[in-house]
């Protein structure tokens, strides 16, 4: 699918079109270049509770999610424990699945741990600027530099970062910008 026009004369990437929080996301944040450890751990956890999911369902609970896991402060919730993981499985405000809150707990202790800054480690695996998606049909769901993402972050402790998550996550940040053509966010 090209570009669809929203009903605010917009035209956009057709998903963005789909819902109201989809319009915000879309326009807002979606393939704008993101910085900042919170910014990208956040992205980086909610991508993980996405999978097998609808991201319309995790940005409706974000809000949720943001006071769950403490703002998404990596050093806070390094320091989560038992009592915080018992917690995070009875608030109906996140997706409460045990392997993706280990996984969102596990990722903060990783990023401690990180000899470079978080920005410094994934933005190192963003590649050059190529053609631009015409239709939805060109946009992958893998890449060679997604892949290898990847691989170095479960080489570093991380976990639920396959490579279909490291390329959403990298979307997500505005690593890769797959706005199709005669999307206005198209740049």
């Amino acid at each position: 699918m090209t570009a669809t026009v929203g009903p605010d004369g917009r035209p956009r990437c057709p998903w963005g079109n789909s819902a109201a929080d989809y319009v915000a996301y879309h326009d807002d944040e979606w393939g704008v270049p993101l910085r900042g450890e919170a910014a990208l751990y956040e992205r980086l956890t909610l991508e993980a509770f996405q999978s097998g999911l609808s991201w319309l369902t995790i940005l409706r609970k974000r809000e949720g999610f943001r006071a769950a896991f403490a703002g998404f402060e990596p050093k806070r919730v390094a320091e989560f424990g038992d009592a915080d993981v018992a917690r995070l499985m009875a608030d109906k405000a996140i997706v409460r699945n045990r392997a993706k809150i280990d996984a969102a707990i596990r990722n903060a202790r990783a990023i401690a741990d990180l000899d470079v800054p978080l920005d410094e480690l994934l933005w190192s695996f963003a590649p050059e600027p190529g053609p631009r998606p015409r239709t939805l049909a060109e946009v992958p769901a893998i890449t060679p530099q997604s892949k290898a993402l990847a691989k170095e972050l479960k080489k570093r402790g991380f976990a639920f970062v396959g490579p279909t998550t490291a390329y959403a996550l990298m979307q997500a940040t505005g690593m890769v910008d797959d706005h199709v053509e005669g999307c206005w966010r198209a740049t």
